[in-house]
């Protein structure tokens, strides 16, 4: 596609994926059709600016999904950083999302949780969405844990269920759309990454075991999560699909930060909170709501607080 001004009787064309200034009656134009992904130096200037608000150092991240950011509120000794204070940051518009990056201690160790995330139905890029984890990297995070709320496409879930997550199905990945989409830098990773082992098996078997320990085996499943692109809740027909290509629950957010995570070598625990039962049948009188995730988030947040936090505390060396 091509695109043109009109400067008097001449007509100037424009790549519209490139910046081009053309002169015309004393006049410049400029067109660009995409934001340009941050350079590695961009997010170093990020990282020395957050360093400089806090004295924490820490090892150890967590992504905090809708209705479940409380765990940052227990974070001690914490210094916590609004994103609209960041520079060159997003900031998070959904409600339930507080929209700020918590430093301090939880369960002994060093941590940055991050209350609210990025979606690309917010109208963000998949770069920007996992530009965070970026961050992260070069803050010297080695451990990314990362929650979410979710519909269960799986019938033998309940509301209120936690699913470990042992893999993901990315729909706008399988439709072209991805985190690591563009200019790769080799800094981070290479250009081809794989992502066979997206959750870490380990940090799985060690998230059952806590479980088992709290008690928590009634409502503990594991499974496989969709990434779809929102913010419309899944039709009948889509559920049914997603059902049938193997997901267990559905979201609209974690795959982007996953797959970035991975293509820089940090290890990945992710969990999903059961927040409804997606809607399978024609004639089911009940829609989903935002205001339901939220509500069964604060439900269930205290055993999520607990089994991260005893995980965090059982992690080696960090």
């Amino acid at each position: 596609m091509l695109l043109y001004f009109r400067t008097g009787v001449r007509r100037v064309w424009l790549l519209p994926t490139l910046f081009q200034a053309i002169k015309g009656r004393s006049r410049k134009f400029y067109c660009s059709m995409a934001e340009a992904a941050p350079s590695y130096e961009d997010i170093q200037k990020i990282i020395d600016f957050l360093l400089t608000k806090t004295k924490h150092r820490p090892k150890i991240a967590v992504i905090c999904g809708s209705g479940l950011g409380g765990l940052a509120d227990i974070v001690e000794d914490q210094n916590a950083i609004d994103y609209k204070e960041i520079p060159n940051f997003p900031r998070s518009t959904v409600p339930g999302h507080k929209g700020r990056m918590v430093f301090g201690l939880l369960a002994g160790k060093t941590v940055v949780c991050m209350q609210g995330r990025f979606h690309p139905y917010e109208g963000y890029p998949l770069w920007k969405v996992a530009l965070p984890v970026r961050v992260f990297k070069l803050m010297g995070i080695e451990t990314l844990f990362v929650t979410n709320a979710a519909g269960a496409l799986n019938s033998s879930f309940n509301v209120g269920d936690i699913m470990l997550m042992k893999d993901h199905i990315s729909m706008p990945g399988l439709a072209g759309d991805n985190a690591l989409k563009g200019h790769n830098e080799d800094r981070f990773g290479p250009r081809f990454p794989a992502v066979s082992d997206a959750y870490n098996s380990e940090l799985r078997q060690l998230a059952r075991d806590i479980g088992k320990e709290l008690g928590f085996e009634s409502f503990m499943q594991e499974g496989v999560y969709v990434q779809v692109g929102g913010p419309s809740y899944e039709t009948i027909a889509e559920c049914k699909l997603l059902r049938m290509l193997g997901g267990d629950a559905v979201g609209m957010s974690t795959v982007p930060e996953v797959i970035a995570a991975r293509h820089c070598g940090i290890r990945v625990f992710g969990m999903s909170l059961v927040t409804n039962m997606v809607v399978m049948d024609y004639d089911a009188k009940g829609t989903v709501n935002h205001e339901e995730v939220l509500e069964t988030g604060k439900r269930r947040a205290q055993d999520m607080q607990k089994l991260v936090s005893k995980m965090i505390a059982q992690l080696p060396g960090q």
